[in-house]
Protein backbone atom coordinates (compact mmCIF):
# COMPACT_ATOMS: atom_id res chain seq x y z
CA UNK A 1 0.00 0.00 0.00
CA UNK A 2 0.86 3.95 -0.28
CA UNK A 3 2.76 4.74 2.90
CA UNK A 4 2.87 8.57 3.38
CA UNK A 5 6.01 10.35 4.98
CA UNK A 6 5.97 14.31 6.39
CA UNK A 7 9.44 15.42 6.56
CA UNK A 8 10.85 17.88 8.98
CA UNK A 9 7.67 18.28 11.04
CA UNK A 10 8.31 21.87 11.81
CA UNK A 11 6.12 23.61 14.48
CA UNK A 12 5.31 26.70 11.96
CA UNK A 13 3.99 24.05 9.15
CA UNK A 14 2.21 21.67 11.45
CA UNK A 15 0.90 24.09 14.25
CA UNK A 16 -3.05 23.19 14.02
CA UNK A 17 -3.06 20.01 11.94
CA UNK A 18 -4.44 17.78 14.73
CA UNK A 19 -6.77 20.34 15.05
CA UNK A 20 -8.34 20.44 11.45
CA UNK A 21 -7.86 16.88 11.25
CA UNK A 22 -10.73 16.35 14.30
CA UNK A 23 -12.61 19.18 12.89
CA UNK A 24 -13.18 17.76 9.93
CA UNK A 25 -13.92 13.58 10.35
CA UNK A 26 -17.27 14.09 8.77
CA UNK A 27 -15.80 15.22 5.29
CA UNK A 28 -14.63 11.60 5.18
CA UNK A 29 -17.63 10.15 6.68
CA UNK A 30 -19.58 11.79 4.02
CA UNK A 31 -16.82 10.77 1.21
CA UNK A 32 -16.81 7.08 1.90
CA UNK A 33 -20.31 6.51 2.29
CA UNK A 34 -20.75 8.69 -1.44
CA UNK A 35 -23.11 11.52 -1.26
CA UNK A 36 -26.19 11.77 -3.02
CA UNK A 37 -25.48 15.24 -4.03
CA UNK A 38 -22.59 13.94 -6.21
CA UNK A 39 -24.32 10.82 -7.28
CA UNK A 40 -24.10 11.90 -11.01
CA UNK A 41 -20.35 12.41 -10.74
CA UNK A 42 -19.19 9.19 -8.45
CA UNK A 43 -19.09 6.34 -10.49
CA UNK A 44 -15.89 5.98 -9.82
CA UNK A 45 -16.22 5.58 -6.28
CA UNK A 46 -17.05 1.80 -6.61
CA UNK A 47 -14.19 0.26 -8.95
CA UNK A 48 -16.37 -2.68 -9.83
CA UNK A 49 -19.51 -0.42 -11.54
CA UNK A 50 -17.18 0.22 -14.32
CA UNK A 51 -14.59 -2.18 -14.43
CA UNK A 52 -16.21 -5.33 -13.53
CA UNK A 53 -15.02 -9.01 -14.95
CA UNK A 54 -17.45 -8.59 -17.87
CA UNK A 55 -16.34 -5.31 -18.94
CA UNK A 56 -12.57 -6.22 -18.50
CA UNK A 57 -13.11 -9.65 -20.76
CA UNK A 58 -14.30 -7.79 -23.02
CA UNK A 59 -11.58 -5.26 -23.67
CA UNK A 60 -9.31 -7.99 -23.17
CA UNK A 61 -10.97 -9.60 -26.34
CA UNK A 62 -10.72 -6.28 -28.25
CA UNK A 63 -7.52 -5.54 -27.35
CA UNK A 64 -6.01 -8.67 -28.79
CA UNK A 65 -7.37 -8.37 -31.77
CA UNK A 66 -6.19 -4.87 -32.31
CA UNK A 67 -2.51 -5.85 -31.27
CA UNK A 68 -2.83 -8.71 -33.74
CA UNK A 69 -3.69 -6.41 -36.68
CA UNK A 70 -2.54 -2.48 -35.54
CA UNK A 71 1.17 -1.52 -36.18
CA UNK A 72 -0.12 1.80 -34.73
CA UNK A 73 -2.87 2.67 -32.69
CA UNK A 74 -4.30 6.40 -32.72
CA UNK A 75 -5.39 7.33 -29.19
CA UNK A 76 -7.98 10.57 -29.92
CA UNK A 77 -8.95 12.31 -27.25
CA UNK A 78 -8.21 15.52 -24.57
CA UNK A 79 -7.49 15.75 -20.96
CA UNK A 80 -9.64 13.21 -19.10
CA UNK A 81 -10.16 11.02 -22.24
CA UNK A 82 -6.37 10.44 -22.31
CA UNK A 83 -4.06 11.05 -19.73
CA UNK A 84 -4.88 7.96 -17.78
CA UNK A 85 -3.84 5.44 -20.16
CA UNK A 86 -0.97 7.78 -21.64
CA UNK A 87 0.45 8.24 -17.56
CA UNK A 88 0.77 4.23 -17.85
CA UNK A 89 1.29 3.51 -21.39
CA UNK A 90 4.21 5.96 -21.37
CA UNK A 91 5.60 4.02 -18.72
CA UNK A 92 4.75 0.64 -18.39
CA UNK A 93 4.30 -0.43 -22.62
CA UNK A 94 5.50 -3.98 -23.57
CA UNK A 95 7.69 -4.31 -26.19
CA UNK A 96 6.44 -5.82 -29.63
CA UNK A 97 2.72 -3.58 -29.60
CA UNK A 98 1.29 -1.46 -31.36
CA UNK A 99 2.88 2.50 -31.40
CA UNK A 100 0.70 4.25 -30.07
CA UNK A 101 0.30 7.73 -31.75
CA UNK A 102 -1.66 10.54 -29.98
CA UNK A 103 -4.26 12.77 -31.36
CA UNK A 104 -7.32 15.06 -30.38
CA UNK A 105 -5.31 17.31 -27.71
CA UNK A 106 -3.97 19.78 -29.80
CA UNK A 107 -5.22 22.22 -32.58
CA UNK A 108 -2.22 22.77 -34.10
CA UNK A 109 -1.69 22.06 -37.82
CA UNK A 110 1.96 21.22 -37.34
CA UNK A 111 1.40 18.48 -34.64
CA UNK A 112 -1.65 17.10 -37.14
CA UNK A 113 0.89 17.23 -40.07
CA UNK A 114 3.47 15.11 -37.88
CA UNK A 115 0.71 12.68 -36.69
CA UNK A 116 -0.50 11.73 -40.31
CA UNK A 117 2.69 11.21 -40.96
CA UNK A 118 3.34 8.38 -38.82
CA UNK A 119 0.78 6.85 -40.23
CA UNK A 120 1.78 5.82 -43.54
CA UNK A 121 2.54 2.37 -44.97
CA UNK A 122 1.11 1.37 -41.48
CA UNK A 123 -1.73 -0.69 -40.21
CA UNK A 124 -3.92 1.73 -38.69
CA UNK A 125 -6.72 1.68 -35.54
CA UNK A 126 -8.38 4.55 -34.23
CA UNK A 127 -10.08 4.90 -30.77
CA UNK A 128 -11.52 8.41 -30.24
CA UNK A 129 -12.57 9.13 -26.33
CA UNK A 130 -14.88 11.89 -26.35
CA UNK A 131 -17.76 11.89 -23.37
CA UNK A 132 -20.68 13.44 -25.62
CA UNK A 133 -18.55 14.52 -28.42
CA UNK A 134 -18.83 18.70 -28.31
CA UNK A 135 -15.34 19.58 -27.18
CA UNK A 136 -13.31 20.68 -30.47
CA UNK A 137 -10.13 19.09 -30.32
CA UNK A 138 -11.05 15.41 -30.32
CA UNK A 139 -13.99 15.95 -32.88
CA UNK A 140 -11.54 17.74 -35.51
CA UNK A 141 -9.52 15.20 -35.25
CA UNK A 142 -11.57 12.59 -35.58
CA UNK A 143 -12.96 13.69 -39.05
CA UNK A 144 -9.42 14.33 -40.61
CA UNK A 145 -8.62 10.49 -39.58
CA UNK A 146 -12.02 9.22 -40.36
CA UNK A 147 -11.46 10.81 -44.09
CA UNK A 148 -7.83 9.26 -43.79
CA UNK A 149 -9.02 5.75 -42.88
CA UNK A 150 -11.99 5.67 -45.67
CA UNK A 151 -9.20 6.93 -48.45
CA UNK A 152 -6.76 4.33 -47.30
CA UNK A 153 -9.16 1.32 -46.26
CA UNK A 154 -12.62 2.37 -48.39
CA UNK A 155 -15.47 0.10 -47.08
CA UNK A 156 -13.32 -1.87 -44.69
CA UNK A 157 -12.68 1.52 -42.60
CA UNK A 158 -15.10 1.31 -39.52
CA UNK A 159 -13.56 -2.23 -38.53
CA UNK A 160 -10.44 -0.16 -37.76
CA UNK A 161 -12.69 2.58 -35.56
CA UNK A 162 -13.67 2.29 -32.02
CA UNK A 163 -15.42 5.53 -30.07
CA UNK A 164 -16.21 5.28 -26.77
CA UNK A 165 -19.29 7.89 -25.65
CA UNK A 166 -22.16 8.08 -23.63
CA UNK A 167 -25.18 6.00 -24.27
CA UNK A 168 -27.26 8.47 -26.60
CA UNK A 169 -24.94 10.83 -27.73
CA UNK A 170 -24.17 11.78 -30.79
CA UNK A 171 -20.96 10.19 -30.65
CA UNK A 172 -22.89 6.46 -30.79
CA UNK A 173 -25.55 7.79 -33.57
CA UNK A 174 -22.44 8.58 -35.63
CA UNK A 175 -21.32 4.81 -34.51
CA UNK A 176 -24.67 3.13 -35.17
CA UNK A 177 -25.06 5.04 -38.42
CA UNK A 178 -21.64 4.17 -39.55
CA UNK A 179 -20.80 0.53 -37.99
CA UNK A 180 -17.78 1.95 -35.52
CA UNK A 181 -17.28 -0.36 -32.57
CA UNK A 182 -18.72 1.97 -29.57
CA UNK A 183 -17.96 1.38 -26.25
CA UNK A 184 -19.75 3.60 -23.29
CA UNK A 185 -17.83 5.91 -21.51
CA UNK A 186 -19.48 6.63 -18.03
CA UNK A 187 -22.37 8.83 -17.83
CA UNK A 188 -21.69 9.33 -13.89
CA UNK A 189 -17.99 10.04 -14.32
CA UNK A 190 -15.91 13.12 -15.43
CA UNK A 191 -13.16 12.75 -17.78
CA UNK A 192 -10.80 12.86 -15.37
CA UNK A 193 -11.76 10.42 -13.15
CA UNK A 194 -12.21 7.59 -15.43
CA UNK A 195 -8.60 5.91 -15.58
CA UNK A 196 -10.60 2.81 -14.32
CA UNK A 197 -13.09 2.46 -16.72
CA UNK A 198 -13.29 1.59 -20.72
CA UNK A 199 -12.13 5.09 -21.08
CA UNK A 200 -8.51 4.66 -19.63
CA UNK A 201 -8.08 0.49 -19.80
CA UNK A 202 -8.89 0.06 -23.93
CA UNK A 203 -5.61 1.92 -24.74
CA UNK A 204 -3.34 0.59 -22.01
CA UNK A 205 -4.76 -2.98 -22.56
CA UNK A 206 -3.98 -2.31 -26.42
CA UNK A 207 -0.09 -1.43 -24.90
CA UNK A 208 0.39 -4.42 -23.23
CA UNK A 209 -0.58 -3.25 -19.85
CA UNK A 210 -2.27 -6.10 -18.11
CA UNK A 211 -5.34 -4.31 -16.80
CA UNK A 212 -6.54 -6.91 -14.16
CA UNK A 213 -3.61 -5.96 -12.15
CA UNK A 214 -4.64 -2.43 -12.61
CA UNK A 215 -8.09 -2.74 -11.45
CA UNK A 216 -7.12 -4.83 -8.81
CA UNK A 217 -4.67 -2.29 -7.58
CA UNK A 218 -7.55 0.00 -7.31
CA UNK A 219 -10.29 -1.99 -5.64
CA UNK A 220 -7.43 -2.86 -3.35
CA UNK A 221 -7.02 1.07 -2.78
CA UNK A 222 -10.72 1.60 -2.34
CA UNK A 223 -11.27 -1.07 0.41
CA UNK A 224 -8.30 0.89 2.22
CA UNK A 225 -9.36 4.76 1.82
CA UNK A 226 -13.51 3.56 2.83
CA UNK A 227 -12.97 1.91 5.28
CA UNK A 228 -10.07 3.27 7.12
CA UNK A 229 -10.75 5.70 9.94
CA UNK A 230 -9.46 9.40 9.75
CA UNK A 231 -6.51 8.72 11.88
CA UNK A 232 -5.13 5.83 9.66
CA UNK A 233 -6.74 6.86 6.42
CA UNK A 234 -3.39 8.17 4.34
CA UNK A 235 -5.68 10.29 1.89
CA UNK A 236 -7.61 12.42 4.57
CA UNK A 237 -4.18 13.07 6.02
CA UNK A 238 -2.86 14.29 2.84
CA UNK A 239 -6.00 16.29 2.12
CA UNK A 240 -5.61 17.96 5.58
CA UNK A 241 -2.16 18.20 5.18
CA UNK A 242 -2.57 19.84 1.88
CA UNK A 243 -5.59 22.44 3.47
CA UNK A 244 -2.86 23.20 6.42
CA UNK A 245 -0.20 24.41 4.23
CA UNK A 246 -2.90 26.16 1.94
CA UNK A 247 -3.74 28.31 5.14
CA UNK A 248 0.00 28.57 6.43
CA UNK A 249 0.05 30.72 2.26
CA UNK A 250 1.80 27.73 0.80
CA UNK A 251 -0.56 28.01 -2.47
CA UNK A 252 1.34 25.76 -5.23
CA UNK A 253 2.22 22.09 -4.66
CA UNK A 254 4.42 20.48 -6.52
CA UNK A 255 4.47 16.68 -7.22
CA UNK A 256 8.09 15.92 -7.77
CA UNK A 257 10.25 12.17 -8.77
CA UNK A 258 13.37 11.04 -9.86
CA UNK A 259 11.98 8.78 -12.17
CA UNK A 260 11.14 10.09 -15.68
CA UNK A 261 8.40 7.41 -16.29
CA UNK A 262 6.12 9.60 -14.38
CA UNK A 263 6.46 12.02 -16.66
CA UNK A 264 3.03 11.66 -18.23
CA UNK A 265 1.32 10.95 -14.42
CA UNK A 266 2.39 14.00 -13.66
CA UNK A 267 0.23 15.59 -16.42
CA UNK A 268 -3.13 13.26 -15.26
CA UNK A 269 -2.83 14.40 -11.97
CA UNK A 270 -2.26 18.10 -12.28
CA UNK A 271 -5.60 18.00 -14.48
CA UNK A 272 -6.93 16.27 -11.79
CA UNK A 273 -6.30 18.75 -9.17
CA UNK A 274 -6.71 21.80 -10.62
CA UNK A 275 -10.16 21.16 -12.50
CA UNK A 276 -11.47 19.63 -9.90
CA UNK A 277 -9.92 21.93 -7.40
CA UNK A 278 -9.61 25.57 -8.76
CA UNK A 279 -12.70 27.66 -9.00
CA UNK A 280 -14.48 30.24 -6.63
CA UNK A 281 -11.24 32.04 -6.58
CA UNK A 282 -9.78 28.81 -4.31
CA UNK A 283 -7.14 25.86 -4.72
CA UNK A 284 -3.91 24.91 -4.53
CA UNK A 285 -2.11 25.51 -8.19
CA UNK A 286 -0.82 21.73 -8.98
CA UNK A 287 2.80 21.86 -10.81
CA UNK A 288 5.13 18.78 -11.46
CA UNK A 289 8.91 18.72 -10.86
CA UNK A 290 11.22 16.21 -13.03
CA UNK A 291 13.75 15.49 -11.12
CA UNK A 292 17.08 14.92 -11.38
CA UNK A 293 16.67 17.43 -14.27
CA UNK A 294 14.66 20.62 -12.93
CA UNK A 295 17.16 19.96 -9.96
CA UNK A 296 19.24 22.83 -11.61
CA UNK A 297 16.47 25.41 -12.50
CA UNK A 298 13.09 25.18 -10.14
CA UNK A 299 15.38 23.41 -7.49
CA UNK A 300 17.08 26.77 -6.79
CA UNK A 301 13.77 28.40 -6.70
CA UNK A 302 12.71 26.07 -3.90
CA UNK A 303 15.65 26.34 -2.03
CA UNK A 304 16.03 30.41 -1.90
CA UNK A 305 12.89 31.55 -3.81
CA UNK A 306 9.79 33.04 -2.53
CA UNK A 307 8.10 30.22 -0.14
CA UNK A 308 4.78 29.74 -1.90
CA UNK A 309 5.41 25.74 -2.82
CA UNK A 310 5.22 22.81 -0.77
CA UNK A 311 6.43 19.57 -2.18
CA UNK A 312 5.21 16.13 -2.29
CA UNK A 313 7.65 13.43 -3.40
CA UNK A 314 6.69 10.01 -5.12
CA UNK A 315 9.37 7.55 -4.31
CA UNK A 316 9.14 3.62 -5.25
CA UNK A 317 10.55 1.53 -2.85
CA UNK A 318 11.68 -1.77 -4.44
CA UNK A 319 15.24 -1.67 -6.27
CA UNK A 320 14.06 -2.93 -9.98
CA UNK A 321 17.07 -2.58 -12.11
CA UNK A 322 20.10 -2.32 -12.38
CA UNK A 323 23.51 -0.14 -13.89
CA UNK A 324 26.77 -0.13 -12.96
CA UNK A 325 29.40 2.76 -13.28
CA UNK A 326 32.41 0.90 -15.25
CA UNK A 327 35.53 3.08 -15.22
CA UNK A 328 36.87 3.56 -18.61
CA UNK A 329 40.27 4.13 -17.39
CA UNK A 330 40.77 8.13 -17.63
CA UNK A 331 40.76 10.65 -14.80
CA UNK A 332 37.72 12.79 -15.32
CA UNK A 333 36.96 13.00 -11.55
CA UNK A 334 34.31 10.93 -11.33
CA UNK A 335 35.96 7.82 -9.78
CA UNK A 336 33.72 7.58 -6.40
CA UNK A 337 31.23 6.43 -8.81
CA UNK A 338 33.07 3.11 -9.88
CA UNK A 339 30.98 -0.09 -9.01
CA UNK A 340 27.89 1.74 -7.58
CA UNK A 341 24.66 1.35 -9.35
CA UNK A 342 22.52 3.98 -10.71
CA UNK A 343 19.59 3.15 -8.87
CA UNK A 344 21.58 4.02 -5.88
CA UNK A 345 23.06 7.08 -6.82
CA UNK A 346 19.56 8.02 -7.78
CA UNK A 347 17.99 7.10 -4.56
CA UNK A 348 20.74 9.20 -3.20
CA UNK A 349 19.74 12.36 -5.25
CA UNK A 350 16.11 11.79 -3.62
CA UNK A 351 17.40 11.61 -0.21
CA UNK A 352 19.60 14.38 0.00
CA UNK A 353 17.09 16.77 -2.01
CA UNK A 354 14.07 15.90 0.38
CA UNK A 355 16.59 16.93 3.59
CA UNK A 356 17.43 20.09 1.61
CA UNK A 357 14.07 21.34 0.66
CA UNK A 358 12.33 20.43 3.75
CA UNK A 359 14.51 22.85 5.68
CA UNK A 360 13.36 25.35 3.35
CA UNK A 361 9.49 24.57 3.00
CA UNK A 362 7.21 21.71 3.64
CA UNK A 363 7.51 18.66 1.77
CA UNK A 364 5.60 14.55 1.95
CA UNK A 365 6.30 11.81 0.26
CA UNK A 366 4.37 9.35 -1.34
CA UNK A 367 5.81 5.65 -1.21
CA UNK A 368 4.60 2.82 -3.25
CA UNK A 369 6.56 -0.76 -3.24
CA UNK A 370 6.89 -1.05 -6.86
CA UNK A 371 6.43 1.07 -10.60
CA UNK A 372 3.89 -1.56 -12.16
CA UNK A 373 0.40 -1.82 -13.20
CA UNK A 374 -1.01 -2.77 -10.12
CA UNK A 375 0.75 0.60 -8.26
CA UNK A 376 -0.66 2.64 -11.18
CA UNK A 377 -4.35 1.34 -10.08
CA UNK A 378 -3.64 2.11 -6.21
CA UNK A 379 -1.94 5.75 -7.57
CA UNK A 380 -5.53 6.74 -9.63
CA UNK A 381 -7.63 5.69 -7.15
CA UNK A 382 -5.93 7.32 -3.66
CA UNK A 383 -5.12 10.67 -5.58
CA UNK A 384 -9.11 10.57 -6.61
CA UNK A 385 -10.51 9.93 -3.37
CA UNK A 386 -7.67 12.56 -1.50
CA UNK A 387 -8.51 15.01 -4.05
CA UNK A 388 -12.45 14.67 -3.87
CA UNK A 389 -11.36 15.16 0.73
CA UNK A 390 -9.45 17.81 0.05
CA UNK A 391 -12.19 19.94 -2.14
CA UNK A 392 -14.38 18.96 0.68
CA UNK A 393 -12.62 20.59 3.33
CA UNK A 394 -11.54 23.88 1.01
CA UNK A 395 -15.78 24.21 0.20
CA UNK A 396 -15.55 23.88 -3.31
CA UNK A 397 -17.13 21.47 -5.48
CA UNK A 398 -14.77 18.50 -6.80
CA UNK A 399 -16.72 17.12 -9.84
CA UNK A 400 -17.56 20.13 -12.23
CA UNK A 401 -15.78 22.63 -14.23
CA UNK A 402 -17.71 25.90 -15.04
CA UNK A 403 -14.86 27.90 -16.11
CA UNK A 404 -13.44 25.42 -18.69
CA UNK A 405 -16.89 26.66 -20.58
CA UNK A 406 -16.05 30.40 -20.95
CA UNK A 407 -13.20 30.29 -23.12
CA UNK A 408 -15.39 27.82 -25.02
CA UNK A 409 -18.17 29.85 -25.43
CA UNK A 410 -15.96 32.59 -27.19
CA UNK A 411 -13.92 30.09 -29.32
CA UNK A 412 -17.36 28.64 -30.86
CA UNK A 413 -18.28 32.46 -31.39
CA UNK A 414 -15.58 32.81 -33.33
CA UNK A 415 -15.57 29.96 -35.28
CA UNK A 416 -19.66 30.60 -35.68
CA UNK A 417 -20.72 27.05 -34.26
CA UNK A 418 -24.65 28.19 -32.86
CA UNK A 419 -24.72 26.69 -29.37
CA UNK A 420 -28.36 25.25 -28.13
CA UNK A 421 -29.89 27.75 -25.43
Amino acid sequence: MISLKIHNKEEKWMEGYDSLAAQNKEALFLAQKGEEEYGDSQGWLDTEEWADEKRIRHLETLAADIRQNADVFVLIGVGGSNNAARSVIKALQLPDTPEIVYAGNTLSAHAMQQMLGKLEGKSIYVNCIAKNFETLEPGAAFRVLRKYLQERYGNKAPDRIIATGTVGSSLEKLCMDNGYAFLEFPDNIGGRYTAVSNVGLLPMAVAGINIRELVRGASDMQKELRERTAEENIAYRYASLRNLFYSRGYRIEMLACFEPRFRYFYKWWIQLFAESEGKDNKGIFPVAGEYSEELHSVGQFLQDGTPIIFETFLDIKEHQESFYMETDGKKDGFNYLDGKDFWCINKEAYKATVTAHSEKIPCLTLEIDRLDAYHFGQLFYFFQFACYLSCKLMGVNAFNQPGVEAYKKKMFDALGKQLEK
